[in-house]
């Protein structure tokens, strides 16, 4: 049978999700070490997204193929306890055949938090990308709209990025001052390697002043990665949400936790 599983992990310890060479710690590689445990079988996973070291999952989905008959609850109970604090199961259900955890995911959506404030933060250190000059959430909101819709994304794309077309739609994009610290939300159909950390690079020049608002519509226009701004870090980039066809019935609460807020 079809199991699929919601994930969260701090990603400040992982070296992305996807598994590579024995002795690199990915979050793939540990839930799949957990489950098998659970299975005792091997299991195989497949997520929605995959994302890179650094980057936090919050509502991660993947699946996994297996004969073994456990509950779900086992499944989440028993995956926990052998997996390490900065990984674990939210929920797990049978789903059917045809689900995919990437293939079958109509949208997914990040968010990006920016502590914005003349000193740095330990608390923060990890989990928000810190940038101590003033950012105007509203030019970077105002910018952020020239994306939307369906595009090529040639100029947001990372030069090792393996997907086979630029073209993605992005449904929305908000820029929100949350005390002292900025909350971007994009979400899309798709995205490319390094799409929102280089989406957020360019917006934090918009914010910072060093571009005009309609800096963001040029870069999209000229499809060229050069011509962007640079890459923002991994650190305050969270995998927060993934949505399915409603005929899978997942979980709509995805274990979630409280607004982050600075």
């Amino acid at each position: 049978m079809r199991v699929a599983v919601g994930v969260q992990y701090d990603g400040a310890g992982f070296q992305g999700w996807q598994a590579q060479r024995p002795g690199v710690r990915t979050v793939q590689a540990v839930l799949e070490q957990a489950l098998t445990q659970v299975a005792d079988a091997p299991v195989r996973l497949v997520c929605a997204g995959r994302t890179d070291a650094g980057v936090h999952g919050v509502g991660q989905v993947a699946h996994f193929d297996t004969a073994a008959v456990r509950t779900t609850r086992s499944w989440v109970l028993g995956g926990n306890a052998h997996l390490p604090a900065d990984v674990s199961l939210s929920w797990a259900q049978v789903v059917p055949d045809d689900f995919h955890a990437r293939f079958a995911a109509l949208a997914r959506r990040y968010r990006y938090l920016i502590l914005n404030q003349p000193q740095r933060s330990a608390l923060w250190q990890g989990r928000a990308t810190w940038h101590y000059r003033p950012l105007d959430a509203g030019r970077m909101a105002e910018a952020g709209q020239a994306l939307l819709g369906e595009h090529d994304f040639s100029a947001f794309r990372a030069a090792d990025c393996q997907a086979r077309h630029p073209i993605r739609e992005i449904r929305e994009l908000s820029v929100q001052q949350r005390g002292n610290g900025l909350l971007l939300e994009v979400e899309a159909n798709a995205f490319l390697h390094h799409m929102v950390r280089n989406i957020v690079g360019v917006l934090l020049a918009i914010g910072g002043g060093d571009r005009p608002v309609a800096w963001a519509g040029e870069v999209l226009a000229q499809r060229d990665r050069r011509q962007a701004g640079v890459t923002a870090p991994a650190a305050g980039l969270y995998l927060w949400r993934v949505r399915y066809p409603e005929r899978f019935a997942l979980p709509t609460a995805m274990a979630s936790p409280p607004d982050l807020v600075f």
